[in-house]
């Protein structure tokens, strides 16, 4: 009886803003299984209703800019977590930022909320503010601003993240795997301290759980203090590659190197140019405070190696619970389909393909969802990855993002230059261009049963023009789409149906990289 007691006493409300991004999407499960109770506050609410964890979570729908919404959501919360910040916002993040945190201490103080948590970045001790990048200074005023406000806060400031599917880790991952030699900017010569994302939400779980008098910031990281340049070789030693010539070029400041990073990874160089700021000073734990509150356990942080090692066996066995791109990217649309041919008093042009299929509903719903990533487009890949080149050679995130699963899609998904917006399993697959455009930009795939019983695949690309810019690139790109989505959708039929007659050998993974010709 006195253990369950115990039990509910520690039971807390916990709000969690951030839960379709990186962290954020990792640190629900983990409050769950320590017994809290848990509230998320997102933005669009449909972006976690794929999630394992769903059905055991609140869901409030706001923002925290907007303090009506924000304060229903602090409604009985003992502990709230704020895990976003506005760097896709555009150029005013700083303000958006400020605007936010404030809100948010506001809110949670006429609340009674016991405790904010907020993780941060960590910064070098001496280094005065104007010489901090504008994401690592606005990051440091947001958590001074906890400090600053009447709930007791814990700011956890952490360095490099090493995790499956983290920003941090992608960058360093394919730096290292598609270059044995490298040119590399000064500072990959910095000294840093990675940590791995299980000690973070260690950290974080235990933070809430603080006493009430504790109110102040810690640095956290792992027990290895390492240059990039020993962080990329590292790595190579731990995924069996041959060691890398690094030469480091004094004259690849961090903005230059930001464009590099955005052409050799994944990462577009928006996302990469916060972290090779970030990478300019040297960022040490001064101090490992956070020990006297959330205990280390046995080998614990995890040494950097090990946290390498990890990360790569969870992208191996295809186990990345979320990624960098699970959150908004800057500059990224957000406008849900519109339901009315006249939204916004505009037009609205339509693609629209149709053909029947010569198999089950099923087998044309796998190789749908299956789109994207390693298996491609199914029509000219010549022009995908053009347009996904011309994409990052305007900032955007072109087409190496990939997908999160090989297999299986959800809602909020990353997908390549996609996002998916609406999946009603085998039936309609909606994806949101993510590319920059003149316009917004939507691909519907429906695999369909006719009156006659018959499999249909059904097709639609939809673009709200911006402007008279929008309408000339509709139209300019409109001879094309023949080859394109005619192709595509062709393609798709003929995938499926291979699929279908192929001998059948019992459950098979597929081969990480996929059936490339097929793109």
């Amino acid at each position: 009886m006195g253990t369950d007691g115990q039990r509910d006493a520690q039971r807390l409300r916990c709000l969690v803003t951030g839960a379709s991004g990186y962290i954020g999407g990792r640190l629900v499960p983990e409050l769950l299984d320590a017994g809290h109770h848990v509230r998320c506050l997102a933005r669009s609410p449909a972006k976690l209703r794929d999630h394992p964890w769903a059905t055991h979570v609140e869901v409030a729908q706001g923002d925290v800019t907007d303090a009506a919404s924000l304060a229903e959501a602090m409604r009985g919360i003992d502990v709230a977590y704020y895990l976003v910040h506005a760097l896709a916002s555009g150029s005013d993040f700083e303000e958006t930022d400020r605007l936010g945190a404030r809100n948010f201490a506001e809110r949670a103080y006429a609340a009674g909320v016991r405790r904010i948590v907020y993780l941060g970045g960590l910064t070098s001790r001496g280094v005065p503010a104007s010489d901090l990048s504008p994401h690592l200074r606005s990051r440091a005023e947001v958590g001074q601003i906890f400090l600053d406000g009447p709930v007791p806060a814990t700011v956890l400031q952490a360095a490099v993240v090493i995790g499956s599917g983290s920003a941090s880790f992608e960058m360093l991952r394919y730096l290292t795997e598609r270059l044995p030699v490298m040119v590399t900017p000064s500072w990959v010569h910095t000294r840093t301290q990675p940590i791995g994302v299980r000690d973070v939400l260690r950290y974080l779980v235990g933070s809430a759980t603080m006493p009430a008098d504790v109110d102040r910031a810690f640095d956290i990281g792992g027990p290895d203090v390492l240059t990039y340049r020993e962080m990329m070789r590292a790595y190579a030693r731990v995924a069996g590659l041959r060691q890398r010539l690094i030469v480091p070029v004094p004259v690849l400041t961090p903005g230059l190197s930001s464009h590099w990073v955005g052409l050799v990874t994944p990462v577009p160089a928006a996302i990469a140019r916060p972290l090779t700021q970030s990478l300019r000073h040297e960022v040490v734990c001064h101090e490992h405070d956070i020990a006297k509150y959330v205990p280390d356990l046995p080998g614990r942080p995890l040494p950097f190696g090990e946290a390498l090692a990890l990360a790569l066996r969870r992208v191996r066995d295809a186990q990345v619970a979320t990624r960098w791109s699970s959150a908004s990217v800057p500059g990224a649309p957000s406008d849900p389909l519109p339901t009315d041919p006249d939204w916004a008093g505009g037009s609205l042009y339509e693609d629209e393909r149709q053909l029947s299929v010569e198999v089950s509903r099923q087998a044309l719903w796998k190789v749908i969802e299956g789109i994207g990533g390693d298996n491609g487009w199914y029509s000219l890949p010549i022009a995908w990855a053009v347009r996904g080149w011309l994409d990052r050679f305007v900032g955007g995130v072109g087409l190496r993002r990939g997908r999160r699963d090989a297999e299986r899609l959800r809602v909020g998904d990353s997908l390549d230059f996609w996002r998916v917006e609406e999946i009603e399993p085998g039936r309609l697959l909606r994806l949101r261009a993510e590319m920059r455009l003149p316009g917004l930009a939507w691909l519907e795939m429906h695999a369909e049963t006719d009156e006659a019983g018959r499999t249909r695949y059904r097709q639609r690309a939809l673009f709200h023009p911006r402007g008279l810019l929008g309408h000339a690139y509709w139209w300019s790109v409109a001879p094309f789409h023949a080859l394109v989505f005619g192709g595509m959708a062709r393609n798709i039929a003929r995938a499926a149906a291979k699929d279908r007659s192929a001998p059948h050998r019992g459950p098979v993974r597929r081969r990480r990289g996929g059936p490339r010709g097929r793109r």
